[in-house]
């Protein structure tokens, strides 16, 4: 539990989260879009970083409004951004030359295997899911919670133990401490986790369900399956 959800409020005026989807000949500079990606430096790149998105588009910007420099290499981004150009096609994936009009650094770890030693620090808060989508090796929640002030933190979690064939679907439970933070205010945020622990020697996939708990005692579940991969 290193890293922290701090309290934000994701606030996108005028824009709709979607997926590069386009056929025009060329590209409007007043058009924005917004996607999420891995950043990751690369020296071949004009501004020495690239963004691979969800849907294994690549970015490469040429301009940033952002200083790009204060983001780790493979961290999670929320990006918006206006098309310049395109670089290259293939049948899997397009790649763009873009400028970068915001990017907001998004939470992401791994699985916490929970024990009684652990089990008070993880807390046992409600969250509300509301959307959820699998990527590659990275599971990404839009979570709402309550709160003022107060850093609160959310985690993946699962019991802990080496994973075989016979423990599928893996039990995941998305888990929350407010730090007795008074519910004050409605909070949206995203957060991200990296699925890879799940991986099960000898196979190429594993089935998993996630569930998590909200304010009104409703239990949300969700059944997926993870095939192995790079992101």
């Amino acid at each position: 539990m290193k890293r922290i959800l701090r309290i934000t409020i994701v606030i996108i005026i005028g824009l709709s989260l979607f997926s590069c989807n386009l056929d025009d000949d060329g590209y409007s500079l007043t058009n924005m879009w917004v996607s999420f990606g891995i950043l990751y430096e690369n020296d071949n790149a004009g501004m020495g970083y690239s963004i691979k998105l969800d849907n294994e588009d690549a970015l490469f910007p040429l301009a940033s409004n952002i200083y790009l420099g204060q983001f780790d290499d493979t961290c999670r981004v929320l990006v918006n951004y206006t098309i310049l150009g395109d670089i290259s096609d293939t049948v899997d994936y397009n790649q763009y030359y873009v400028k970068i009009n915001s990017i907001q650094d998004i939470l992401m770890k791994g699985i916490f295997d929970i024990t009684p030693e652990t089990e008070d620090s993880i807390g046992n808060d409600p969250i509300i899911v509301k959307d959820a989508w699998l990527s590659g090796n990275l599971l990404t929640f839009e979570i709402k919670y309550w709160g003022k002030n107060k850093i609160h933190f959310i985690n993946l979690v699962k019991e802990p133990g080496v994973l075989t064939s016979e423990n599928e679907p893996v039990i995941l439970e998305l888990r929350h401490n407010s730090n007795g933070d008074p519910e004050n205010i409605p909070f949206l945020s995203y957060v991200t986790f990296d699925l890879s622990a799940l991986k099960i020697e000898g196979q190429d996939s594993v089935h998993f369900t996630v569930t998590a708990t909200d304010y009104s005692d409703n239990i949300y579940s969700e059944d997926g399956v993870y095939t192995y991969g790079e992101n």
